[in-house]
């Protein structure tokens, strides 16, 4: 057997292995927002004796959840903004994130992107020609309004020839306005002390934020859309 084969099933067995012990041992159940509040105090006491460190850490295991495509990010980014503020939770959620998900297309690209494009090369051509193309419109688009799972998007562009400098790039800025949404959501979440707080405006107006926002981004990428068409016929 091929070096290559090898280190590719090693690759997978890992990423298995690793996925496996997660499920076995349901650490699903850290990565909810019940666990997150009962022990919202005791994080707090952390955070104040290591304080960078546990940032650190923090965004360590975000990205280890983003690269293998495990449940829980969502949930991490509020739960880091209830604990750490919102600036603090932004700038670490934006990079770790990004990096888990350049990790994730990078895995895919080196395992599947190979026997894809020879099982597929004709179907695929067309994309591939896209995405050359017009590749960091496309996934800054994708990233804007989350039509796909980010998981599947990370995974599905490494089979495509983009750059990956670009997909980093482009995914840390696609994948801000989002972030910001949902990290201001986790900082008001954090503030409920009691069923009151539910109602106050803040936290109404960031869950309003959540719901609006991915409209809002589609129809500005309607826009720029319609003023790229109309700007590549005039230059035809």
């Amino acid at each position: 057997m091929k070096p290559e084969v090898l280190k590719r099933l090693a690759l997978v067995a890992v990423v298995v292995l690793f996925v496996g012990i997660f499920l076995y041992n349901d650490w699903g159940r850290f990565f909810t927002l019940e666990y997150v509040k009962q022990s919202q105090a005791d994080f707090a006491v952390l955070y104040a004796e290591k304080g960078m460190s546990l940032i650190a850490v923090y965004m360590a295991i975000y990205i280890v959840v983003t690269a293998l495509s495990l449940p829980g990010a969502t949930v991490m980014t509020l739960a880091g903004a209830a604990l750490f503020g919102f600036w603090a939770t932004l700038v670490a959620v934006s990079f770790a994130s990004t990096i888990g998900a350049t990790l994730a297309c990078l895995a895919s690209r080196f395992v599947f992107r190979d026997w894809v494009q020879r099982r597929f090369a004709d179907r695929l051509m067309r994309i591939n020609d896209g995405i050359r193309k017009d590749g960091a419109f496309y996934l800054f688009s994708l990233r804007l309004v989350p039509v796909f799972p980010f998981f599947l998007i990370n995974l599905a562009m490494g089979l495509t020839p983009i750059r990956v400098t670009t997909f980093y790039w482009v995914s840390q800025l696609g994948m801000l306005p989002g972030t910001v949404v949902y990290v201001n959501a986790g900082s008001e979440l954090g503030a409920i002390n009691s069923l009151s707080g539910i109602l106050s405006p803040s936290l109404l107006f960031s869950f309003a934020l959540l719901g609006i926002f991915p409209l809002a981004a589609r129809k500005v990428l309607e826009r720029v859309a319609t003023w790229r068409g109309k700007k590549e016929n005039i230059d035809a």
